[in-house]
């Protein structure tokens, strides 16, 4: 997934805590294998490049992500569309930095973007696409669920305090750390050229839930004096202006992952995604202007 996944396992057996890791580890690779955009021969892939034209059929699991997924942009109101990959290319955050494109190629990417493009047949187990040209980029779930999919396995393997991430950006948390009651994590200023880039924006609990951190630096450029990063919001077809950062811990890394992406994408309070049913536990948000908004419940 082009990032590093790290373990913080907690026990008394070294032998039983590594080789749960490494089991934890086979299965984000398994993960990677069916989800990978970049991979040519991944589920995900072989999607892309067939449901344009006819009904895929896939496996049971990867089934019942496209569904799930489905029903996250529904509820994020489209913030967060698992079929944003025509917008990437047109940006060229696609393998590069990024660079504007032309109007004529941000409006043809949108007719190419949008999860209700998706036509998902539960009864044969297919997927296929309103026309060709539409793709999926799970980049904004993947590593929250390869996270939930590595803790079902170090829980079967009876780890009882753990701390597992993915490029820092997505943590899931259960049990306490040596001499703690809870495990905190730290969300530092985004901005690398910010004078007080070390400050400490937030300090975050975890105890059996996952935290997401989205922002716009990492993958992005400058373009007439403004940066310009690789989350874009899918229904405007531009990167997102509003907020910086946002932050946000859910009962799982997937909506975390989620939820995180999407109120970056809605970036003000008043445009902010409000979720159903309890799913976020509390939020950060560094808007433009450099104010903040924290929510705890």
């Amino acid at each position: 997934m082009a990032t590093r996944f790290e373990f913080v396992l907690c026990g008394d057996n070294n032998v039983h805590l590594r080789a749960a890791g490494e089991e934890a580890i086979r299965e984000i690779e398994r993960i990677e294998k069916k989800l990978s955009f970049y991979q040519r021969n991944s589920i995900i892939s072989q999607i892309n490049a067939r449901a344009g034209y006819e009904p895929v059929r896939i496996d049971s699991e990867t089934f019942s992500f496209l569904e799930n997924v489905s029903f996250l942009f529904q509820e994020t109101d489209g913030a967060f569309d698992p079929t944003i990959a025509p917008l990437m290319k047109a940006w060229g955050f696609v393998k590069q930095s990024g660079s504007v494109p032309d109007q004529s190629a941000i409006d043809e990417a949108l007719e190419h973007t949008g999860m209700n493009r998706v036509r998902l047949d539960k009864a044969r187990h297919t997927v296929q696409f309103e026309k060709p040209g539409v793709m999926f980029d799970p980049g904004g779930i993947g590593k929250g669920y390869a996270l939930d999919q590595a803790a079902l396995i170090l829980k079967e393997a009876g780890i009882e305090h753990a701390l597992i991430h993915g490029g820092t950006s997505s943590v899931i948390a259960w049990g306490k750390p040596p001499d703690e009651w809870v495990w905190k994590i730290a969300i530092k200023h985004p901005d690398p050229s910010f004078q007080g880039k070390d400050e400490i924006l937030k300090v975050f609990e975890l105890n059996n839930s996952a935290l997401s951190v989205s922002a716009v630096w990492g993958k992005a450029f400058e373009a007439d004096g403004k940066l310009l990063g690789h989350i874009i919001d899918p229904r405007t077809g531009y990167p997102v202006d509003g907020a910086q950062l946002t932050a946000c811990i859910a009962k799982n890394a997937t909506l975390a992952d989620v939820y995180s992406t999407a109120m970056l994408v809605s970036g003000t309070e008043n445009q902010l995604i409000h979720p159903k049913n309890d799913k976020i536990f509390s939020y950060f948000i560094l808007l433009k202007n450099g104010n903040t908004i924290s929510h705890n419940q």
